[in-house]
């Protein structure tokens, strides 16, 4: 394990699809997600999700990148003490709502409804359950890309690659390329914290997807097929031991005991 590896940046993404919110630090707890990450979803269309009784749902059913990628060009921030949702369109405020009232959930549903009447499939829902995330899987999970692995795609598609099109929870500074994949069943330490890695993630067209311009202009995962073999980047882990975590704290790794 390189003893130089660190946490580059942290990010949450309190709505899935929408823009990511950098974080400074952030306290992690056992078996959660990073707090309010994928809190809230946007139906699109009815999906049978019951908030009462919250259960994993295939992404499919809610607006997200792999197939809206105009969502990439909205700006939206999360404010946690009022539960309010800012979204600007065009360098302009174009709505404001609490997502935790019915009025402001109202609000928010009403400017996808009209303004993007003809890119969604049915009437689209602000959707949160209790604790519940909005994953691509059903585990409560930290994802974590390595940005070497990044500058290793930017050399497979000859073009800049934005880290942020994989839109991951923490981004990790001097792994080599691909070392990640050695991780798996092993523990990361970074100070009092410790994440258990669980699986390699398996990418979709969303990485294709540039978050500053929203312009669908690269083929990620076909270039890891033909050059590597499969279509993965980055990791998931699950958060064992609990505390907070900082923009650059050293990442060390355990090795499994023998019993």
């Amino acid at each position: 394990m390189p003893s130089s590896a660190k946490i580059d940046s942290i990010y949450r993404y309190p709505v899935k699809g929408l823009t990511p919110e950098p974080l400074a630090r952030v306290a992690l707890t056992p078996g959660q997600t990073l707090p309010a990450d994928r809190r809230y979803a946007i139906e699109n269309g009815p999906s049978g999700f019951d908030p009462a009784a919250p259960k994993w749902m295939p992404k499919p059913h809610f607006l997200m990148l792999m197939r809206d990628e105009w969502l990439a060009g909205l700006r939206t921030h999360f404010d946690d003490a009022s539960h309010v949702l800012t979204i600007h369109r065009n360098g302009e405020i174009a709505v404001r709502g609490n997502l935790e009232a019915a009025e402001g959930r109202a609000a928010v549903e009403n400017f996808f409804a009209t303004g993007f009447a003809g890119q969604i499939k049915g009437p689209p829902k602000v959707l949160s359950g209790e604790r519940h995330s909005f994953s691509d899987v059903a585990r409560k999970v930290v994802s974590i890309i390595n940005l070497a692995s990044v500058r290793a795609i930017e050399n497979m598609v000859d073009y800049p690659v934005h880290p942020l099109r994989f839109r991951a929870n923490l981004y990790v500074e001097g792994w080599p390329a691909w070392h990640e994949f050695d991780l798996v069943d092993k523990t990361l330490a970074m100070g009092d914290v410790r994440l258990k890695v669980v699986k390699r993630i398996t990418r979709c067209a969303a990485v294709n997807v540039d978050p500053d311009t929203a312009a669908r202009d690269l083929a990620i995962p076909q270039a890891l097929m033909q050059r590597l073999g499969h279509n993965e980047c980055g990791i998931y882990a699950e958060v064992i031991a609990g505390g907070t975590i900082a923009v650059g704290d050293a990442i060390a790794a355990e090795e499994p005991e023998l019993l």
